[in-house]
């Protein structure tokens, strides 16, 4: 927490909270500044992507080589995890959106004005500094939202491709109960095998509630971390000090949104991969 001194001598709390505070309300819905700075990520994604499309050409130049550049390298990627390059293609629209997104998001939290320009208002006899735009990532709500959406996609792909009873007995395996009447007679191992299955796939499902919370808590402690020791760093000398752990939140953005996207493609890939026998 940060007191800046004002001229009338009144202290402004500064404070990095773990959550994003409200700038306005829209009827009983609250608008925070960390939903501000999604929406300004989105904005900017539109934005680029018409300029791309409207500027296609059959030979790619400037910007739209680099584009295609950096597509084919992450296809290269996702083929090392697939195994397939069509279900590299398949996956790559849904994949690679979650990686721009947390990746500007991340990356616009990082700009001048982000988290120093904003108001100040009054709590509980302090005046609070509340700025107007603040790391998307750097909220949990927005990190649980992206993980609930990964995992709850992978498991309708999975389904639509392995289909829904291949898909369901993962996690409760009927096939396996009904199983046991048929083979105790010339197999009495079924006894032992079989209840280990239907344990395993109670396992599984806490494996998928793991994944959001991993998921989730993983992206939000790293960006919102990065906040703190910028905060930090800041305080203790604004001029030069920060820069070096600039750089190194830089990386940190681009590292959590590879690993997001790519652990999304794994449960993808897994979910919509047929067990062998």
């Amino acid at each position: 927490m940060a007191q800046l001194p004002t001229q009338s001598n009144t202290a402004i709390v500064h404070d990095t909270t773990m959550f994003a505070e409200p700038i306005f309300n829209i009827g009983n819905f609250h608008v925070t500044n960390s939903l501000l700075n999604s929406w300004l990520v989105v904005f900017l994604i539109v934005i680029f992507s018409l300029a791309i499309r409207l500027n296609l050409r059959t030979v790619p130049r400037g910007i739209q080589n680099a584009f295609e550049t950096v597509i084919d390298g992450f296809l290269g990627i996702f083929d090392s995890v697939t195994g397939s390059r069509e279900r590299s293609l398949m996956f790559f629209p849904f994949v690679f959106t979650f990686f721009v997104f947390i990746l500007l998001n991340n990356w616009l939290g990082l700009l001048p004005g982000i988290g120093s320009v904003g108001k100040v208002v009054a709590e509980n006899g302090n005046n609070v500094f509340v700025p107007y735009f603040r790391g998307g990532m750097a909220d949990l709500n927005a990190t649980l939202s992206l993980a609930i959406i990964g995992v709850v996609v992978s498991h309708i792909i999975g389904v639509t491709t392995v289909g829904a009873w291949h898909h369901f007995n993962k996690f409760i395996n009927i096939k396996a109960i009904l199983e046991i009447p048929e083979k105790i007679r010339g197999d009495l191992t079924v006894l032992i095998v079989n209840p280990i299955k239907i344990f395993v796939g109670f396992i599984e499902i806490i494996g998928e509630i793991a994944k959001v919370m991993s998921l989730s808590f993983r992206l939000f402690g790293n960006i919102f971390a990065g906040e703190v020791l910028l905060a930090s760093m800041s305080a203790i000398l604004a001029f030069g000090l920060p820069v070096p752990f600039m750089f190194l939140e830089v990386l940190v953005g681009l590292i959590q949104a590879l690993i997001f996207a790519m652990l999304i493609l794994a449960y993808l890939t897994i979910n919509t991969t047929k067990e062998e026998h």
